[in-house]
């Protein structure tokens, strides 16, 4: 166990959140800074919450965050998914299917370390809501234990449908370190014989997770803190097959902005929900580092490979990290500001085609000028199409009272006539008619300053505040500049 590996490893019972994709990326972040190895593993053995196309969903949306797998489940060629490793297979159900756990629990069950049980549902509930009436804590409460092996045997070969559960010893105290949350403690008398076989005979969670562990040679299990109460049952399943266990990493949950769990009840969770909102990759990962860990430089814009270099355990929370979707906004938005316009103009364009502003077949150049006159003001790609939408709508409507003002004013009628004699003067608007029209209007109506600007603006746009005017100017174009001049009704 010398070589670091760390393993993701989510149950496809819905597609990737985002949630699970901090945790993905600190097992990847830490594996990446020592040199080791980010294994992906799926843990599908709860076959009733199956939900098809999630192990693809996963996959894919890793890969568009820029979190690479060096070993286990991955897509080939044809995007399907397949194992890649020395530790075959890497999918659960598949290792159920090659008896992979069998000669575990065998061995458990030998040493007298665990035991079939053969009690009905109808019991256990019986035997729970007693204890709860009781003011008892709820748990098996042992009447399979002293069935000897070779009576449990024959009736398993009779057909009578059992479990296989743990054996703990009474009164032994488990003790483990945890990176974040320190020593940890549970005395086995507050523990329950953890099912470890289901009746189906696929493993549990708690009982595969260890085995599958050991094999891949898993050296920090990274995960969630809804998982540390049942750390002690796999560190004391670690003990019973005299394993090394591994270093154990529980991180704080992430929250909303109301300090509860995020959930698909509080919005847009899923990695795919904020991908179709157009928000980068590198954006997302960047503020989502920060959601629990801060760097020691307290620096906020980080790239990933920043973020291997100077990630650690040590600065993760020990409470919940709180998911701000201004921050998030923020962090986005510096990573829009910073790219360059052919490659930002071809992801906002899918957004803008979708809302009908453009067709696929528009102009590199006019797409280029879209796309810098609103690059300032996005936060995530998709802002691009209420940015806009003033500029492809048929028909302007002046609401606000400062524009309405503006738009007004007694000059007006003076300006608009001037703009109309200027576009008489050219075939097509240009960058230079842009750049000079203004100047050319001043001079033929002596209006300058807000007087001159403003009233246009409000013509053309419907505000008084926006873009550069020059690049308004070039989109709508000669034939939009004339609409609108004709179409405006002093109010």
């Amino acid at each position: 166990m010398s070589d670091v590996r760390l393993r993701f490893a989510p149950s496809p019972t819905g597609y990737l959140h985002i949630g699970g994709l901090r945790t993905a990326l600190y097992n990847y972040l830490y594996a990446k800074q020592n040199g080791g190895k980010f294994l992906l593993r799926i843990e599908d053995t709860d076959r009733t919450r199956y939900v098809e196309g999630a192990i693809e969903n996963l996959l894919q949306e890793l890969s568009w965050a820029g979190i690479t797998v060096d070993e286990g489940v991955v897509l080939d060629e044809e995007g399907k998914p397949v194992s890649k490793g020395d530790c075959k297979p890497y999918i659960q159900s598949e290792r159920v299917e090659q008896g992979i756990y069998n000669k575990y629990i065998d061995k458990l069950l030998e040493e007298g370390k665990a035991y079939y049980c053969f009690c009905t549902q109808e019991r256990l509930d019986k035997v729970r809501e007693q204890q709860k009436a009781d003011g008892k804590v709820p748990r098996y409460d042992g009447l399979c234990r002293g069935i000897s092996l070779e009576e449990a045997k024959k009736r398993v070969a009779a057909g009578e449908s059992h479990v296989i559960r743990m054996k703990l010893p009474a009164n032994k105290d488990i003790t483990f370190h945890d990176a974040i949350k320190g020593n940890v403690t549970i005395n086995t008398n507050d523990m329950d014989d953890q099912v470890l076989i289901k009746s189906d005979g696929f493993p549990t969670y708690h009982f595969a997770v260890v085995v599958d562990d050991h094999e891949m040679g898993i050296t920090h299990v990274v995960r969630g803190d809804e998982w540390l109460p049942s750390t002690p049952k796999h560190v004391y399943l670690y003990e019973a097959f005299g394993w090394e266990a591994p270093e154990y990493v529980h991180l704080p949950t992430v929250l909303s902005k109301s300090g509860k769990k995020l959930s698909k009840r509080t919005g847009d969770v899923s990695v795919g929900d904020f991908r179709e909102m157009g928000y980068l990759p590198e954006g997302l990962i960047n503020y989502l580092a920060l959601v629990g860990w801060s760097p020691e430089t307290n620096e906020e814009i980080l790239s990933l490979d920043e973020l291997i270099k100077q990630f650690s355990f040590d600065r993760v929370s020990k409470s919940g990290g709180v998911f701000d979707k201004e921050k998030l906004d923020w962090v986005n938005g510096h990573y829009i500001r910073a790219m360059e316009i052919p490659e930002l103009s071809e992801k906002v364009k899918p957004y803008l085609v979708k809302a009908g502003f453009i067709n696929e077949d528009i102009s590199e150049d006019k797409l280029a000028l879209i796309t810098l006159t609103f690059q300032e003001s996005i936060s995530k790609l998709s802002d691009i199409v209420e940015q806009s939408e003033f500029l492809f709508v048929d028909k302007i409507e002046i609401v606000e009272e400062d524009a309405k003002e503006m738009a007004s004013g007694e000059q007006v009628p003076a300006l608009i006539e001037a703009f109309k004699n200027e576009l008489d003067q050219v075939d097509e608007v240009d960058e230079e008619f842009a750049k000079t029209v203004m100047k050319k209007i001043q001079k033929a109506t002596g209006v300058k300053g807000k007087n001159l600007f403003m009233p246009v603006r409000a013509i053309l746009t419907g505000n008084v505040h926006g873009p550069e005017l020059v690049h308004v100017i070039q989109i709508l174009g000669k034939d939009g500049i004339l609409k609108r001049l004709n179409d405006f009704k002093i109010a």
